[in-house]
């Protein structure tokens, strides 16, 4: 049974921290489908928010899913115009369109195989179990999927 309201391990900001520092300094992690800084205003402040994140490319276009419902990042991108992706030592500007329940089931479904390292964590924070395809396909509509779109 998945757990109904996840909530972020106490490692989670200081992980983030080294992650987005390592990743800064142009360190790979898990290969070149590792981890990218993504960079949004703040809602009210407008002060850059930032926290990495793994992204999936599927059929030419990139995704990322969110590892937890109502995170901060997730609501930064829905009122954001753009963001900022950085790998390594390169930075871009995209928008993120978030994609309803059904644009997000066949993403989902093959987030396991894409995003290995997010299997484990979403099955450590409760969201899934045994992280199967069916399990990650129940998501839609529960775990924000965004598309990254050139600017």
């Amino acid at each position: 049974m998945t757990n109904a309201s996840p909530r972020p391990p106490w490692w989670l900001k200081p992980m983030n921290k080294v992650l987005m520092a390592v990743t800064r300094v142009g360190i790979p992690i898990f290969g070149d489908e590792g981890p990218v800084i993504l960079t949004v205003p703040g809602r009210t402040s407008g002060k850059p928010r930032s926290t990495p994140i793994t992204p999936m490319t599927v059929d030419g276009h990139r995704y990322v899913v969110s590892g937890f419902p109502g995170s901060d990042w997730e609501r930064y991108a829905r009122a954001a115009d753009t963001a900022t992706l950085r790998t390594r030592r390169r930075s871009e500007t995209v928008r993120m369109v978030e994609l309803d329940a059904a644009q997000a089931r066949p993403l989902l479904r093959r987030f396991p195989e894409l995003v290995p390292s997010g299997v484990e964590f979403m099955t450590r924070s409760g969201l899934v179990t045994e992280g199967t395809p069916d399990e990650f396909e129940a998501l839609a509509g529960r775990c924000a999927v965004f598309r990254f779109d050139p600017v």
